[in-house]
């Protein structure tokens, strides 16, 4: 049994979302709020699995809990992987969202379609005192559309095209989104380690 599971992020929109994708579990979820003096982790590390590993490890740390952390990058195949691991602050810091997809649409302007590819990385990371940190990713190819579409979601959802399914992450319900996202893909992956750490 490994007790209560820290979401060890601050952001309100990822915290529902993780909420729901580990919703099956037999967990008690708790956040960061609950855990006054809680540390404010600095992302500063150059891969997405360095970031969501340091978030769980020092938040798991002054817990005393097993915590789970997510990182997500946007590479963008025309921008030379940018934004990548800076998509959260891509527009500078304290960016919205709106600003940071704004920019790049601005810096995609002129190129053509069959040059707009991207890649969503999600990586997830659990770690719990006193054993080694786990962790999983997962991903989704598509295309930066010329301009935004959609009101659901949040992050880069607007002008990440799906062409499978001709619509943007933010015209997906958020059922449909929580079963093929890059995010839900890493959850599905951590939730059967997290299972396996409830039945221990």
């Amino acid at each position: 049994m490994i007790g209560p599971l820290v979401l060890a992020t601050q952001n309100q929109d990822k915290k529902d979302e993780l909420a729901a994708l580990l919703a099956e579990l037999s967990i008690s979820l708790r956040t960061l709020e609950e855990f006054p003096g809680a540390p404010d982790v600095v992302e500063d590390g150059e891969t997405c699995e360095a970031n969501a590993v340091k978030k769980a490890t020092v938040i798991s740390r002054y817990t005393g809990h097993t915590a789970l952390a997510d990182d997500t990058g946007l590479n963008v195949e025309a921008l030379g992987g940018r934004p990548g691991i800076f998509a959260a602050r891509y527009a500078g810091p304290g960016a919205s969202y709106e600003d940071n997809w704004r920019k790049v649409l601005h810096e995609m302007e002129g190129i053509p379609w069959e040059r707009r590819h991207a890649l969503f990385l999600t990586v997830a990371a659990i770690a719990q005192p006193g054993f080694e940190v786990q962790v999983v990713d997962g991903t989704l190819e598509g295309m930066i559309a010329e301009h935004p579409a959609g009101d659901n979601g949040f992050g880069y959802d607007p002008i990440f095209f799906i062409p499978a399914l001709g619509k943007t992450m933010a015209q997906l319900s958020t059922e449909e989104k929580n079963t093929m996202s890059h995010r839900a893909i890493a959850l599905r992956k951590a939730k059967a380690i997290l299972q396996t750490m409830i039945e221990q």
